[in-house]
């Protein structure tokens, strides 16, 4: 049997900043009522000549960078993405052609938040069943381009970015698996608490909702993830979850029982970029070397469709 393993990672912002003092001027809100609420301070903002798959590409190339291959040696590129205005061509076969590459199987993914971690496991699947030996994994949002800027409660939380991790096939007798099983699902009944509709689409949510249905419902699942992996919590390096709200984040990471781990917050600089939050979060840690390679990191993404996706990985 074949395995996966991350090899290398890549990130990528747009160079606009809006801090909450900018958001202050354009709606009925303050950095103190943002900060007491979601903890964010800043969040980046692509322009009109920063379309999701350029963003995409950049991320990618990074990574690919980072990883030492070529894009020619990909083999499958999976762009996990909600915020695509065109259908076709798709994110990824944009970023395909974007990066030269040669003749790869190319997918777009959207479970929104947990686009990511969905994708990730979609490229370790694919790896196990021999369908790919080299894939390059994207998240990227434009949450910039689907805000409601009149609204204070969802404007304040949205950014723009990519992340990108490269993903290889690792034979399983080397040890621990380098991406460990998926868990993942979903909660179809409440799946409108987090909604993105209409034309244009506009980002929307039940902010309660969402804050009680993580903040109790999903600790227990990021401890079976673990379970799986056959990881104690004790002996995480690093938690990885979505970047949706500092609020959120603290208390499930406190939950889950990572005594030892390192936590990203990312969200506080770079806001909630949707599937972009994981891999860019990730990105920066080990850029930063706040992580050891080879430690356990869980990666746990959620959000819309009340949907939920986490693994464990060794970290590059």
């Amino acid at each position: 049997m074949t395995g996966s393993r991350v090899v290398a990672l890549g990130h990528y912002q747009p160079a606009k900043v809006l801090t909450n003092d900018d958001l202050a001027a354009m709606v009925d809100t303050s950095d103190e009522w943002i900060t007491s609420r979601v903890g964010i301070r800043t969040r980046h903002v692509g322009g009109p000549d920063e379309p999701v798959d350029e963003m995409a590409a950049h991320a990618g190339g990074k990574a690919l960078a980072a990883a030492g291959l070529r894009p020619a040696e990909v083999d499958l590129v999976l762009v996990a993405t909600s915020t695509a205005i065109d259908r076709s061509p798709s994110m990824s076969a944009r970023v395909a052609a974007r990066l030269g590459m040669g003749s790869p199987a190319v997918m777009d993914i959207n479970v929104v938040c947990s686009g990511f971690t969905h994708a990730l496991a979609t490229a370790d699947h694919a790896i196990r069943a021999g369908a790919a030996e080299r894939v390059l994994v994207i998240g990227a949002d434009k949450m910039a381009d689907i805000a409601d800027w009149t609204d204070r409660s969802t404007c304040v939380l949205l950014g723009d970015g990519a992340g990108a991790a490269v993903v290889v096939a690792e034979p399983d007798g080397s040890g621990r698996p380098g991406i460990g099983p998926v868990l993942w699902g979903s909660v179809p009944e409440m799946g409108n608490a987090v909604r993105i509709e209409g034309t244009p689409p506009r980002f929307a949510q039940e902010g309660q909702s969402v804050y009680r249905w993580a903040t109790t419902q999903l600790p227990p699942i990021a401890r079976k993830v673990c379970e799986k992996a056959g990881v104690a919590p004790e002996e995480l390096g690093a938690v990885v979850l979505h970047q949706a709200n500092l609020r959120i984040i603290e208390p499930v990471a406190r939950k889950i029982g990572a005594v030892n781990a390192v936590v990203a917050r990312d969200v506080v600089d770079s806001g909630n970029t949707s599937a972009a939050s994981i891999p860019m979060a990730l990105s920066k840690l080990v850029e930063r070397g706040e992580v050891q390679s080879g430690a356990p990191v869980l990666l746990f993404g959620f959000g819309g469709n009340l949907s939920y996706a986490g693994q464990v990985i060794r970290c590059p």
